[in-house]
């Protein structure tokens, strides 16, 4: 490898109130444009901030579950900058005494196996409002709904070595935040913003690269692409022998490319200062200790314990965890008496579809639980419980042995039907049927498959095999 990529990640997250940072206004996504403002969050001359405790106890929650020292005492900064959907001329932040630093994350590289990337810090701060570039032609609108919304920003430490593990960082991050209730992370509403630093240096070489910052990555796969890309300038500029210089991009999706915003700001571009109407923010040590003794169980620790308690395989045990919905249907599955890998079989499988399409699970873990005890009792194939559960999913409240009915899919065992079935398909296939007593007894499956298909699927493979056996002698 001639050069290696080194990357840190900033990463803005949403908590979870139901109104703004430092005002009453709603949170609400998709109200219309500029309905959820008042003088606070429009920075109106007199129009005084009120820090909204929910959003620190969900901010310091976060930092928790990042492994991250929440301090005793943090400060609520000025930072100063003009754009067209920053009313007040500044953001409210947070600059060098954070609600959080020191924390790690842990997670699974493509390349390196399992990696830990430090967390530098996690601040709390203000969103400021959206610029609308489809509403008027020729014009750009400004939307202040989200202008004073409460954030997260979490920044990393420059430990990621690929776009892939920038991905993959971002994944385990996300669930963690969701696992604790912090955020719902959901990228297309906004709620989870990444910017991406990268440079590049030779292997071995201590001292770190020029880098450039892409801002606002609306997807992991963006984030990822995006990267790629701006790795692929740099090493191309770096062998042409040009200085990479340090400035701000931006990644057009559509292209795949990243184009210069503006050189990058330094933290002295800001004029950082003291808010001087938010006195500084004081949290007792009983009060952190609450917020860690009332964090619920964490993706690593639940992966470990599906391990240990159901015997499972350590990638079922990563899928069902991926999300925190999943997990508790695995185990709503199990409790209603289904074997554990049987259930998790079902749940990567069948159950995840339905859930990647509609968001949640339209069977239900008892209704699910019957499905499957149907088979075990050879009431219905595996092969049919597929088209049964498919129908429960349409059919609400439908047992899952009405819908076998219904659907004829009910396996035939009566030994007087397979044995007709059997000696029509054995009828049908002379020569097949030569070549098994000649010795070739892996047609066996063949035989089956037919009679399967004959009897539409109805009919019950282990006595078909049986039956086969019999005649075969």
């Amino acid at each position: 490898m001639r050069w290696e990529t080194v990357i840190g990640l900033e990463v803005h997250v949403q908590l979870r109130t139901r109104t703004k940072m430092f005002c009453g206004c709603r949170t609400t996504f998709g109200d219309p444009p500029n309905t959820n403002v008042c003088p606070t969050c429009l920075g109106l001359p007199g129009a005084l901030p009120m820090p909204n405790a929910e959003a620190i106890r969900l901010a310091a929650r976060g930092a928790i579950a990042l492994g991250c020292s929440v301090h005793p005492t943090s400060v609520f900064a000025r930072k100063n900058y003009f754009y067209p959907d920053l009313p007040k001329g500044y953001q409210i932040s947070q600059f060098d005494r954070p609600l959080a630093t020191a924390g790690r994350v842990a997670f699974e590289s493509p390349e390196r196996g399992r990696v830990e990337v430090g967390i530098t810090r996690l601040h709390l701060e203000e969103d400021a409002g959206k610029l609308v570039h489809d509403r008027f032609p020729g014009k750009t609108a400004i939307d202040l709904n989200r202008a004073g919304t409460p954030l997260a920003e979490i920044v990393s430490e420059p430990d990621l070595r690929s776009p892939a593990e920038a991905r993959a960082y971002l994944t385990t991050l996300r669930q963690i935040l969701v696992y604790a209730g912090v955020s719902d992370c959901s990228m297309e509403q906004g709620s989870l913003r990444v910017d991406a630093n990268i440079s590049i240096r030779r292997p071995g070489d201590p001292k770190l690269g020029t880098k450039a910052e892409v801002k606002n990555l609306n997807s992991f796969a963006n984030v990822e692409r995006a990267l790629e890309a701006e790795r692929e300038r740099q090493v191309d500029r770096a062998e042409r022998g040009e200085r990479i210089a340090q400035v701000t991009l931006l990644y057009d999706a559509g292209t795949g490319q990243v184009r210069e915003l503006r050189s990058k700001e330094e933290s002295h571009d800001y004029r950082y200062f003291p808010d001087p109407d938010l006195p500084p923010l004081v949290l007792a040590s009983e009060w952190i200790a609450e917020q860690r003794a009332g964090l619920p169980e964490l993706p690593e620790a639940r992966r470990a314990r599906l391990e240990v308690a159901y015997g499972l395989p350590a990638y079922d045990a990563r899928v069902l965890t991926s999300e925190i919905a999943l997990a508790e249907y695995f185990e709503s599955v199990v409790s209603a008496g289904v074997e554990a890998k049987t259930a998790a079989n079902w749940v990567m499988g069948d159950v995840m579809t339905t859930f990647n399409e509609s968001g949640g699970f339209p069977v239900e873990a008892g209704r699910l639980a019957g499905l499957v005890t149907l088979v075990r009792d050879g009431v219905v194939s595996h092969q049919a419980a597929k088209r049964v559960y498919a129908e429960l999913a349409q059919h609400p409240g439908e047992e899952p042995k009405g819908a076998a009915e219904r659907l004829g899919l009910v396996q035939v065992s009566d030994q007087g039907a397979l044995t007709g079935w059997v000696e029509q398909v054995l009828a049908a296939h002379p020569a097949e049927v030569a070549r098994f007593r000649g010795g070739e007894t892996k047609l066996m499956g063949f035989f089956v498959g037919q009679v399967m298909k004959r009897s539409q699927g109805k009919a019950d493979p282990k006595g078909v095999q049986r039956v086969l056996q019999e005649k075969f002698g």
